[in-house]
């Protein structure tokens, strides 16, 4: 498959992790040791609260600020939840919809992943669509059939114009954390079923423009044996994004590859 219409994405996921005033700090380490060229893309998506002090921390640097969920309402009388209007205006770039986080804990419905795709869209915001099997799915040779059901249940409805824009990252939920990780070819057996996939839901020129990452404990150590794959265009990054230094390693893999 040919990568050259797609630009590398490494994003980082801080998850529920550091504090407001450790942003400058964190730019700081950062920075140093950052080679970021312009054929690759960077992110950080972190929690709420910290998005405005990232985003006035990080100056120049050309990583960009995205946010961990949305909620699917506009606006309203919807206590707690935060619009994609609000992350819009706070110049939020990245939005994750669909973490297995957010779909084992809270519930979330592959309807509901949608709703947020789609108000990320209405916002100017590239959705970070997340999909994944868990270890029982694996086992039962089921992970193809269930990956696929999320993507295509996910990507519902998405206007013609706006598909290309769509990411999606394959976080299979028995490598997130655990410091498992799958290995190349079984990612890229995987991200190439999405690939696929997107080619029947949006035809073929559309799916070799979008962007499959793959996440689940994916380090300076492995990333570029991943991102040498050709269906795997950059990585979702869970616990080494806390770390400047191993993050700006796997961004260094990616400028490499």
């Amino acid at each position: 498959m040919d990568k050259t219409n797609r630009k590398p994405l490494i994003a980082g996921n801080w998850k529920m992790n550091k504090l407001a005033s450790e942003a400058l700090g964190f730019w700081s380490q950062l920075r140093q040791a950052l080679k970021l060229t312009p054929e690759v893309e960077g992110a950080l998506c972190v929690p709420f609260p910290l998005i405005p002090a990232m985003q006035a921390a990080r100056g120049d640097c050309p990583i960009r600020i995205g946010a961990q969920d949305v909620s699917s309402h506009e606006a309203g009388a919807y206590t707690g939840e935060v619009s994609a209007a609000m992350l819009a205006d706070l110049g939020v770039a990245y939005g994750i919809v669909g973490h297995s986080e957010r779909r084992t804990y809270h519930g979330e419905t592959d309807a509901l992943v949608n709703q947020k795709l789609l108000a990320l869209l209405r916002a100017d915001i590239t959705p970070i669509l997340c999909v994944g099997e868990s270890l029982e799915q694996r086992d039962g040779g089921q992970t193809l059939d269930f990956v696929e059901s999320q993507v295509r249940n996910g990507l519902k409805d998405v206007p013609e114009a706006e598909r290309s824009r769509v990411i999606v990252a394959y976080e299979p939920i028995w490598a997130i954390g655990t410091g498992r990780t799958a290995t190349a070819e079984q990612a890229q057996e995987v991200c190439g079923h999405i690939r696929a996939v997107l080619g029947e839901l949006f035809g073929a020129e559309t799916a070799r423009h979008i962007r499959v990452l793959y996440g689940g404990s994916m380090n300076g150590k492995n990333a570029a044996s991943l991102l040498a794959k050709p269906d795997i265009d950059g990585g979702l990054i869970g616990g080494a994004s806390l770390k400047p230094l191993e993050f700006a390693d796997i961004i260094g893999a990616a400028n490499e590859g």
